[in-house]
C-alpha cells in the first residue's frame, strides 16, 4: 500500500482549487453561460449551468487518474523500471495536475467574462509544462506510459537514454521559447509559429531515435 507523501499533498490541494473556485461562483452564476468558445475567444454557444459543469469536471476527473496512473506505475509496469524512479513520474503527476487545473479555472474564468483568450492563457501554460517535462526527461526510465515511447526506444535502453537526453534539452528550451511566443506575438501568427515549434520538438527526437537505433545496432553486429 503506497503511503500519503508530500507529493500526494501538494497535488490533492492543487487538484481542489478549481473546485472551490468553483463553489466561490457558482451561486452568482446566470443560469445562461457561455461553453464554448472560438479561435477569436468569444463565445460561440451557450448552455445552462449543468453543461459548464461539465468541462472542469471532466478536466479533474483526468488529472486525477493521470496522477493516479504516475503513482501507481511501479505495480503495473512489465519492465520493473519504474521503481527506480518513483519520485519523477510523481513530479510529471503533479505537474500534469497543475496544468489542468490552470486550464479549469481558466474555463471558468472565461465563462463568468465572455472571453477566453486561449493564446495568451492555455498556449503559454502549455509551454511552461514542455520546460517543466524537458527537466525531468532525463531521468524518466524506460516504461510503456510516460516519455517518448517509440518501437526504437522501448527495444533497447540505451536509444531511450539518448533520445531522452536529447529530448530533454530541446523541450526545456524549446518549452521556453513556446511561452514566449505565446505571450508576446499576435494571436494568430502566434498559433501557427506554436503549432510549428511543437511539432520539430516532437518529430527530431522520434527521428533521432531511429537513426540512433539502427547506428547502435550496426556497431553491434559489426562487433
Amino acid at each position: 500500500m503506497k503511503k500519503f507523501n508530500t507529493w500526494d499533498g501538494a497535488a490533492l490541494i492543487i487538484w481542489l482549487l478549481p473546485a472551490v473556485y468553483l463553489l466561490y461562483i457558482f451561486p452568482g452564476l446566470p443560469d445562461t453561460l457561455p461553453v464554448h468558445f472560438g479561435l477569436n475567444g468569444t463565445p460561440d454557444r451557450y448552455g445552462s449551468k449543468t453543461e459548464f459543469l461539465a468541462a472542469p469536471l471532466i478536466l479533474m476527473g483526468m488529472s486525477m487518474l493521470v496522477y493516479l496512473l504516475m503513482k501507481f506505475l511501479p505495480a503495473i509496469d512489465p519492465k520493473k523500471y519504474v521503481k527506480y524512479g518513483e519520485p519523477v513520474f510523481q513530479k510529471i503527476g503533479v505537474g500534469i495536475v497543475v496544468l489542468m487545473a490552470a486550464i479549469s479555472i481558466g474555463i471558468m474564468i472565461a465563462a463568468t467574462t465572455g472571453v477566453f483568450k486561449a493564446d495568451r492563457f492555455v498556449l503559454p501554460g502549455v509551454g511552461l509544462f514542455f520546460a517543466f517535462m524537458g527537466n525531468l526527461m532525463h531521468s524518466i526510465k524506460p516504461n510503456y506510459f510516460a516519455g517518448l515511447r517509440t518501437p526504437w526506444t522501448l527495444e533497447d535502453n540505451d536509444t531511450w537514454r539518448a533520445t531522452h537526453r536529447l529530448a530533454g534539452k530541446m523541450w526545456f528550451a524549446g518549452g521556453i521559447i513556446l511561452t514566449a511566443i505565446a505571450l508576446l506575438l499576435p494571436a494568430k501568427a502566434g498559433m501557427i509559429t506554436f503549432m510549428g515549434i511543437t511539432f520539430v520538438m516532437v518529430i527530431i527526437p522520434v527521428i533521432y531515435s531511429y537513426v540512433y537505433y539502427k547506428n547502435h545496432h550496426q556497431d553491434k553486429t559489426a562487433e
